[in-house]
């Protein structure tokens, strides 16, 4: 059983981005993955503007990301890139809080106009944090994902399938992180 953490970075309560990370938290938790839930919103808003560095919520996300085998990561695109609140977030964290981690990365969109955001944008953000390990990734648009559907939310079978497929990658190597490091 690997632990995971499933960052969501929408600052909106009723994001796409959190309803993907749901669905696949319910896959991991089938196949017996503990995960560990971290959202932007989970953050009193001063202590992410302020950098509190030691405030306790921020400690314990931090201690949850180091522990965990493998971290998904899902921000909506703003701006051709993921939400300034993430940004808040992450930089809060220690500089090397990604490293021998496997890392998903999602990224929600209104079209495919920004398709490339996770390459150009998140991507380079993960590996500042060390993250070595980066899969490929998934990029969605907000007319592939049902909101209402919170178990099932994903409308296109190809891309379901991508998911799967990047989860599988994604739980394979968190599974030779934690053979290394038993």
């Amino acid at each position: 059983m690997n632990h995971i953490v499933a960052i969501s970075g929408s600052p909106s309560a009723e994001s796409r981005s959190a309803i993907v990370l749901q669905h696949l938290k319910h896959v991991l938790e089938r196949e017996g993955h503990k995960v560990t839930e971290v959202s932007v919103l989970d953050f009193d808003p001063k202590v992410l503007i302020n950098a509190e560095y030691n405030h306790p919520s921020l400690r314990e996300a931090s201690e949850a990301i180091q522990q965990s085998q493998g971290v998904i990561i899902a921000s909506p695109v703003y701006k051709a890139a993921y939400s300034g609140v993430l940004k808040c977030l992450l930089d809060l964290m220690p500089q090397d809080c990604l490293k021998d981690k496997a890392v998903l990365p999602l990224m929600i969109g209104g079209s495919q106009a920004h398709l490339l955001a996770i390459d150009y944008s998140l991507k380079p953000l993960l590996a500042a944090l060390h993250a070595q390990t980066i899969l490929r990734g998934v990029y969605l648009t907000d007319s592939q994902i049902d909101k209402t559907n919170v178990l099932d939310p994903i409308l296109d079978e190809d891309l379901e399938e991508r998911l799967k497929n990047q989860l599988q990658q994604f739980i394979a190597i968190a599974n030779k992180i934690s053979q290394i490091h038993e």
